[in-house]
């Protein structure tokens, strides 16, 4: 068994936990592989990847801002990556760069398993409409949701991703419907922040009123950039949870695709919280 080498790209990327994640599925599941982060220049993407490709490089995960960029380099694209238009995995194979955006199924596994909320008949915010969001919502409408609004400070954006998912959403009898921020309705039983605003240490996107009592709030993103979105969350009443847990969801789906092997993310999430703690 060859040491194959892979990576997370993105900008920034320092705060990644996705090198120990996927070491520890590699101990986990016996395989031989070498996991790295490399932040990259925000115009030199596709020359990055190139020179990893010619360096031996295996498969990459993509993260801010490079999702759209990776989708459009690849050569083949699978479904879901195709109707995200936005990709978060990378796999080089016989001079071929195949996408996929595991982001999704990231996304609902740590809400259905982990977090104990299906969300089957229930009703769905999910804020923002860039890459996060594109991966997000197809998987999202796959488990059979009442509703979900698409929410974003740039109406038209939520507008075309809600369009893209519409014959979907039909096929899953989910009311689908784009808003901007300042014309939200009341009492989500799940909101979903997909923006960048934790990351940019920017306040809430929208007010409290779409809170409904012992909402799920859920923030894509972890550690300390979530901590106001997951206070404010509380203060309000509401079950505050990070994105961690999709985190090495969406990584084990990646592994899966990259070694043929489902590792234990469970255990590897809980252990990743006692690291952090």
């Amino acid at each position: 068994m060859t040491n194959d080498y892979y990576c997370v790209m993105g900008n920034p990327v320092a705060h990644s936990r996705s090198p120990w994640i996927h070491a520890r599925f590699a101990e986990l599941t016996g395989q031989l592989l070498h996991y790295d982060k490399r932040e990259i220049p925000l115009d030199h993407f596709d020359a990055s990847v190139q020179a990893f490709i010619d360096a031996g490089g295996r498969g990459c995960n993509i993260t801010v801002p490079f999702k759209f960029q990776a989708a459009a380099l690849a050569t083949h694209t699978s479904e879901r990556g195709l109707l995200a238009q936005a990709c978060n995995v990378l796999t080089f194979k016989d001079g071929q760069i195949l996408a996929d955006n595991t982001d999704g199924i990231g996304l609902v596994d740590d809400i259905e398993r982990n977090a104990g909320v299906p969300p089957k008949g229930l009703r769905l915010l999910l804020i923002g409409a860039g890459g996060a969001a594109a991966g997000v919502l197809g998987p999202l409408l796959q488990t059979s949701p009442a509703h979900i609004s698409v929410a974003n400070r740039t109406r038209h954006k939520a507008s075309t991703l809600v369009a893209r998912h519409q014959s979907l959403a039909s096929l899953q009898n989910t009311e689908l419907v784009a808003h901007d921020l300042q014309a939200l309705e009341a009492d989500y039983d799940v909101i979903i922040n997909g923006t960048a605003s934790s990351l940019s240490g920017a306040g809430v996107p929208v007010g409290e009123h779409v809170l409904k009592p012992g909402a799920l709030a859920y923030d894509m993103m972890y550690g300390p950039g979530a901590h106001g979105f997951m206070d404010w969350a509380r203060q309000h009443g509401a079950l505050p949870r990070d994105g961690l847990g999709m985190l090495v969801e969406q990584a084990a789906e990646a592994f899966l695709i990259w070694r043929g092997v489902r590792p234990p993310s469970g255990q590897v999430l809980a252990e990743l919280r006692q690291v952090i703690a």
